[in-house]
């Protein structure tokens, strides 16, 4: 007895199982519906992982929606084809054309009238043009800004006119035809109601414009540049006040420096149609800036009259037309000019 358990125990072997049993599962299926263990290893790309049903998940009150939600998911980049709802970034705005306001002999009167020189007739008279044009401007100025919110703040209409070039396009065209006929016309300039209704009809063009290119811009450039130019305005207005010296003599100067920034607007405004380059942008909103601004002190000066030449008191539509276009320029430089360096 004592041999045969021996036996027995040394038929057991504790040696490790052979090859062809090592890949074999150490234990049986368990009983019952259990599902099979996974597989060991890495599942291949795109299939699913483990722990994962292939099948979407039951939809119900408490539950997950049915099925995954399709890509991209965080980290991946986005498909080709255009997501519904997804804006991408705006293209380049139109450029403004800089053309500077032609300044008629008609407009001129050099006797030098006003506070320097003159009656008290003569200077009741010139304040009383002065207010009439800074009323005038005011009012084309609120025009304009209530134009640029909604055009800068109202979401629809933002897109609406981003998509729709035609409306930037048809405002230029009524902007350059009342131009014309304001500078070249004596009679529908001076003849009242026709100067105001053209007028008015300028600064619905004008302000169109303006708002359309605003809306290319996001809203921290658009404060920053108003920001800026009212400080301008103020500053440049209040140094035509106080200051002796004459830039209404140099007319000859001005109209040299508008035909040159005219004709280097037309070549960037090409070049850039053709390969937006950033720094030529910036560089041409802020030549356009500052040469506003040597117009905005010249037509001020010429409307208060303290100089060789200064504004007929008859042309208070032509005085208004001039500081406005200055304005409403030099804050289209500076969007510029601040829109580019955040390009």
């Amino acid at each position: 007895m004592e041999k045969l358990s021996v036996s027995g125990s040394m038929s057991r072997s504790d040696f490790p199982p052979g090859y062809d049993n090592a890949h074999a599962p150490l234990y049986g299926p368990p009983g019952g519906d259990y599902p099979p263990p996974p597989a060991y290893g890495f599942p291949g790309y795109g299939g699913p992982q483990p722990g994962q049903p292939s099948a979407p998940y039951p939809s119900g009150p408490y539950g997950p929606p049915a099925g995954y939600p399709s890509g991209p998911y965080p980290g991946q980049p986005h498909p080709a084809e255009p997501v519904p709802g997804y804006q991408p970034y705006p293209t380049m705005p139109p450029i403004p054309p800089m053309i500077p306001p032609v300044m008629p002999n008609s407009v001129l009167s050099g006797d030098g009238e006003g506070f320097a020189a003159g009656d008290f007739d003569s200077l009741k008279v010139r304040h009383t043009f002065i207010r009439k044009v800074y009323m005038i401007l005011a009012s084309q100025l609120l025009v304009t800004v209530a134009i640029v919110a909604i055009f800068t703040f109202v979401d629809s209409v933002k897109v609406f006119v981003q998509k729709n070039p035609a409306i930037y396009y048809s405002s230029f065209g009524v902007y350059i035809v009342t131009t014309i006929v304001l500078i070249c016309c004596k009679g529908p300039r001076r003849k009242f109601p026709w100067n105001i209704i053209l007028l008015a009809i300028f600064t619905l063009a004008m302000s169109f414009m303006t708002g359309t290119i605003s809306s290319f811009y996001n809203t921290k450039a658009v404060f920053l540049a108003l920001g800026i130019t009212v400080i301008v305005c103020v500053i440049t207005t209040a140094f035509c006040f106080q200051t002796k010296v004459d830039l209404t003599s140099c007319t000859g100067l001005f109209c040299v420096l508008g035909i040159v920034v005219m004709v280097a607007g037309i070549i960037t405004a090409i070049v850039l149609s053709v390969k937006y380059i950033p720094w030529l942008h910036m560089v041409y909103a802020a030549v356009g800036a500052v040469v506003y601004t040597l117009f905005l002190a010249y037509h001020t000066q010429l409307l208060i009259g303290k100089g060789k030449n200064s504004i007929s008191p008859e042309e208070y539509v032509f005085a208004a037309l001039s500081i406005y276009i200055d304005v409403v320029q030099l804050f289209l430089c500076l969007l510029q000019l601040f829109g580019a360096a955040n390009r």
